[in-house]
């Protein structure tokens, strides 16, 4: 079989197993978020941090619990990292130094995870599991959570009340990620995924056939647990340096599929979850529909970069291999880069830094479009639903009439809260690369030269800003500079976007219906969706083809 016809194969296998999972799940955790029950375990947790679940709260109250539960586990995780080596089961690990522990902690928290370190050699088991594993999965409860306080903006009308985020956190643990992380690290570990506490262990001499060689050491853990809601929350972390492409983490091509399968589940059935809560599940459709015209499009211009035989070079190889695990190969290789660069994701089977110059742009533009097709787990639904709301302003601009979503009228307020979160990560983004690459200090930290080395710096903040956390290798992020800098693109990135989106929640919440007529815009028709695809795509690249052309467009056009 050709590669490219195995990687084709292995994109519909895998598009089949998201559309049968797509409406269970969906109507799954739609159900979840509009119950009033509380099973017995929540109830404890609810009691123990002393938060009433009934309570309804308004867009203000709603954000501070957002901050200040995120602000906590920012500064337990950071003092976790500086006390390991005291603690037990660490004691074999040193503790993390101030600025890198900082970068960890505002990592995790934010569903980031960018490692300016190696997993196996810097963080012990404590910190893997009762730290970095723990915010995997209450990053993506918060990113759910205010998703669903937007959608409940919609569905809900002449009132402010969102909500309950304590309610919503816990049941997004508890009914949702929780299960299905059980679920997910069973079938790793029966594809081969290591599960243990064995720490580091000596495992028997390795040489050349010719003399005695040295003992190699490996580390144990609970892998298949940490790497199932590694994927299954969009947050990418790895247990080893090598994340997706060490052989104990994913070992074998279908582990390598099921992984890709659970960091798109959860964000291809949220557009589902959207149109049960709202009462349309055609909006939820048309909203699907674009989602999964970005992705398919963007794999399958990966496939054709990846595998375009450019040289004579890549001709013999079959197509640019370099920087790819012969395992999976190309084509699922560049499934595998363009599922976690257009979601919040940032794990990697392979090297990204190795792709085609057209290969790396494909990459940081997935990214750019704020990881909205499908995006992280919650991230990618309400980011997506901005978007419509700036796509049905300028529809509603060129017919001269008072635009509306969803029955809501789109006024003064609701576009100027939708651009100032379309507008603050791409000031992010390019405002640390400018600094980066016009101080002399930062430019230490690039191996490279020229368009591929502005790539680096300009991808170490797009991922930073926009909570990925992949890397494009070849920049030393390990520095003060780069350990601060993008901490504070990924807190900023993460924080100040929901801030727009609680706001607008409200504003939109508060509003009487409008009801349809003749002149509305229907948009759940596949016309809106082609215009939401258009939009974004339009947006996106107005925000970035300069920082693009002078990167990864330049060192493409010059190969």
């Amino acid at each position: 079989m050709s590669p490219v016809l195995a990687g084709v194969l292995q994109l519909l296998a895998l598009a089949a197993a998201l559309a049968l999972a797509h409406r269970p799940l969906g109507d799954h955790m739609a159900r979840v978020y509009s119950s009033k029950r509380h099973y017995a375990p929540e109830q404890w947790i609810y009691k123990a941090v002393g938060a009433d679940p009934n309570a309804e709260m308004r867009w203000p109250a709603y954000l501070r619990s957002v901050l200040a539960f995120s602000a906590v586990s920012v500064f337990f995780l950071y003092l976790l990292q500086r006390l390991q080596g005291r603690l037990p089961g660490s004691l074999d690990f040193a503790s993390i130094k101030p600025d890198q522990a900082f970068n960890t902690a505002a990592s995790f928290v934010t569903n980031t995870d960018w490692q300016s370190y190696a997993g196996e050699q810097a963080m012990g088991p404590l910190v893997q599991t009762g730290g970095l594993a723990v915010q995997n999965f209450l990053s993506a409860a918060v990113g759910m959570a205010v998703a669903v306080a937007l959608v409940r903006g919609f569905a809900r009308s002449r009132t402010g009340e969102l909500g309950n985020f304590w309610s919503d956190l816990v049941r997004g643990t508890v009914r949702v990620l929780l299960p299905l992380s059980v679920v997910a690290a069973i079938v790793l570990v029966a594809c081969g995924v290591i599960q243990n506490f064995a720490g580091i262990h000596e495992v028997g001499q390795f040489g050349n056939g010719h003399g005695p060689g040295g003992q190699q050491q490996w580390n144990g853990g609970a892998v298949a647990s940490q790497e199932a809601i590694k994927e299954l929350g969009t947050n990418g972390g790895a247990y080893f340096n090598a994340n997706s492409a060490h052989p104990f983490e994913n070992p074998t091509p279908f582990s390598n599929l099921f992984e890709v399968f659970l960091i798109l589940l959860v964000p291809l059935s949220l557009p589902r979850t959207f149109g049960r809560m709202v009462g349309s599940v055609r909006q939820g459709y048309a909203v699907l529909a674009t989602m999964v015209t970005i992705w398919l499009g963007f794999t399958a211009l990966m496939m054709w970069t990846e595998f375009g035989h450019h040289g004579p070079a890549l001709q013999a190889a079959g197509g640019a291999l370099e920087g790819k695990e012969t395992r999976f190969g190309i084509g699922a290789s560049a499934i595998f880069s363009v599922a976690t660069t257009l979601t919040s994701t940032g794990a990697v089977n392979s090297s990204h830094s190795s792709y085609t110059g057209l290969g790396g742009a494909i990459q940081l533009l997935g990214m750019q479009l704020g990881e909205i097709a499908p995006g992280g787990v919650g991230s990618g639904l309400y980011g997506v639903l901005i978007m419509a709301i700036i796509a049905v302003f300028i529809a509603g601009l060129m017919v001269g009439r008072t635009p509306e979503y969803l029955g809501k009228k789109i006024g003064t307020r609701e576009i100027k809260l939708a651009a100032c979160y379309i507008l603050i990560t791409p000031a992010l983004v390019l405002g640390f690369t400018a600094l980066a690459t016009a101080l002399p200090t930062p430019g230490h930290s690039m191996s490279n030269v020229g368009a591929h080395g502005f790539s680096e710096v300009l991808y170490a903040y797009t991922s930073a800003g926009n909570n990925n956390g992949s890397a494009f290798a070849g920049l030393n992020a390990n520095t003060q500079w780069f350990n601060t800098t993008t901490a504070l693109a990924m807190l900023l990135g993460r924080f100040l976007p929901m801030v727009f989106v609680l706001a607008l929640a409200g504003s939109l919440a508060e509003q009487r219906p409008v009801p349809a007529t003749a002149g509305t815009l229907r948009t759940e028709k596949p016309l809106f969706a082609f215009l939401l695809v258009s939009t974004i795509l339009i947006v996106t690249g107005l925000t970035y083809f300069p920082a693009l052309a002078l990167g990864p467009l330049a060192e493409g056009l010059a190969s």
